[in-house]
């Protein structure tokens, strides 16, 4: 692919955080008749009325790394589920949704159904996660863990695939320029787009993996599990997820948590924007902390730690330093300290890392880079990173060179632990610009939403990512509860690490009971 350097910083990592779980077969409770509840035409009925063959999970991990996650939940079987490429054309090209299930630990009163974010995470994958994170909780006490991998995602075919895996190891292909220091001609966006619609399906399946098409695809996995309302927790990109269901089908949910908040009623420019924000807050956070050893290599001074990191990696846009078997270079420093800061527990590495890189090596951070992607000691890497991109270009607003410009300084502005130094505001084309349909959520999305039961809104206030101000606008566009937790990290529910937390949504998963208002959780 002609110019720029894969970008190893938050615009290829996204906001992929694996924090979930999954679940089995066991017989639904009969629900209650519901207006509205099944095939919304007869042209669909085939694929609401299918049954699935669950067995073994072969084939639904695309890594050994993922093999080895899914592994965490015992019982974990999987199957396929058959839905139309385009709803549009129902009898035209299928997808086949990768779709798993771990079984609850007690007597089940149904499927809890589960996305982990990003867009791009694996719910074959989180669901086993959040099963083995919740394994002492009611929650799978009482409910089969189902996750799925969205269209394009992991074992759901078509899967994006834009790049080799030995391509991504030597850096040499860029998807997005928003928060990195790539630069793109207008040549590099059309081979992205050809790439990736090469290696995933054609031209023909790049304007079907928007996430609208994917809450249609949960609306038949809800009747193929046999549910006429639809239990789901969904994290980050999955609160956008489970929204859009809510807002396509608000008279078949049940019961709907949503754990670290994306706000409905912002914009791409400013949804970004503020998550840098997010990322300075965290890093500050860090330096302060840090601050309090004499071997900080941000210095005792948190504030001079985003002056100290900046001169520490900025040198590497010119000298890449030694990284495990690769080089770690500007973008590739800052993506490990972002990788890190989703978690508090993480931030001791980061630490580690950039002392490293102050003394010539960046191993640490780019293990860092490496474990948030899941790219396993063998080399491979899930397609999260592209399905990232081929989603968010069907569902993010389409910026142009001037917009990207703007959005890159004010990124900085906000973000200045991320500032190269020089001005790069030139060549932030959008990679998607070459896209071949015009992205379709809309925003603000989810507005005036009847016949919504209420939901339940999980939100840190010192969320690096998705800031806790998005999950009050997300609680009162929904008309929902809202559960603010006090502290630091990215999404809490499918952790198993907060007895207030779990506490609270395990009685809303199970009896409907919200929390009251302005109840709060600490970390």
């Amino acid at each position: 692919m002609p110019g720029g350097h894969r970008s190893r910083g938050p615009a290829g990592i996204g906001a992929l955080v694996l924090a979930g779980v999954l679940a089995a077969c066991a017989p639904a409770q009969p629900a209650q008749e519901v207006s509205g509840t099944g095939s919304p035409s007869a042209d669909l009925d085939r694929f609401y009325g299918q049954e699935l063959e669950w067995g073994d999970c072969a084939g639904h991990a695309t890594t050994d790394t993922e093999a080895a996650l899914m592994g965490l939940a015992p019982g974990i079987e999987c199957a396929r589920m058959e839905v139309p490429l385009d709803y549009g054309d129902p009898e035209g090209e299928q997808a086949s949704v990768a779709v798993s299930r771990v079984p609850a630990r007690g007597e089940s009163m149904g499927p809890l159904l589960f996305n982990p974010g990003g867009p791009g995470g694996s719910g074959v994958v989180g669901a086993a996660l959040t099963f083995a994170g919740l394994a002492e909780s009611e929650i799978t006490e009482r409910f089969d863990v189902v996750g799925f991998d969205p269209r394009g995602v992991g074992a759901t075919v078509p899967a994006v695939d834009c790049y080799t895996d030995e391509e991504a190891d030597a850096g040499v292909v860029a998807l997005g320029s928003q928060g990195t220091t790539v630069e793109f001609t207008e040549e590099d966006t059309r081979a992205i787009m050809e790439r990736c619609a090469e290696g995933s399906g054609g031209v023909g399946v790049l304007p079907h993996l928007g996430t609208r098409d994917t809450a249609r695809d949960m609306d038949v996995l809800r009747s193929v599990l046999g549910e006429e309302k639809l239990t789901y927790l969904g994290q980050s990109y999955g609160t956008r997820l489970g929204t859009l269901y809510a807002e396509q089908f608000p008279d078949r949910v049940r019961a709907m948590v949503l754990d670290g908040a994306k706000n409905p009623l912002e914009g791409t420019f400013e949804s970004r924007v503020n998550a840098y924000a997010g990322f300075q807050a965290a890093f500050d956070e860090l330096a302060a902390s840090c601050a309090e050893e004499a071997d900080c290599p941000l210095g005792t001074d948190p504030a001079q730690a985003t002056a100290r990191f900046q001169e520490i990696v900025r040198p590497l846009r010119d000298e890449p330093v030694p990284a495990l078997d690769a080089e770690l270079d500007f973008d590739g420093a800052v993506g490990g300290v972002v990788a890190g800061l989703y978690n508090t527990q993480s931030h001791p590495r980061i630490v580690e890392g950039i002392a490293e890189v102050a003394q010539g090596r960046g191993d640490t951070l780019m293990q860092l880079v490496y474990d948030f992607g899941l790219r396993g000691p063998d080399g491979r890497w899930p397609n999260s990173l592209e399905a990232n991109h081929a989603i968010n270009c069907m569902d993010e607003d389409r910026l142009t060179p001037e917009q990207g410009g703007e959005l890159r300084e004010a990124t900085y502005e906000q973000a200045p632990f991320m500032d190269p130094g020089v001005d790069v505001s030139a060549g932030a084309r959008d990679g998607c610009e070459h896209w071949p349909a015009e992205p379709g959520v809309g925003f603000p999305y989810a507005q005036d939403v009847e016949g919504l039961p209420a939901t339940l809104v999980v939100s840190i206030t010192g969320d690096p990512t998705t800031p806790h101000e998005g999950g009050i606008r997300l609680a009162e566009t929904l008309g929902g509860a809202l559960l603010t937790v006090e502290g630091t990290g990215h999404g809490i529910v499918g952790l198993g690490t907060n007895e207030c937390v779990d506490r609270a949504t395990a009685a809303y998963l199970i009896d409907l009971d919200v929390p009251d208002e302005g109840a709060t959780c600490t970390l």
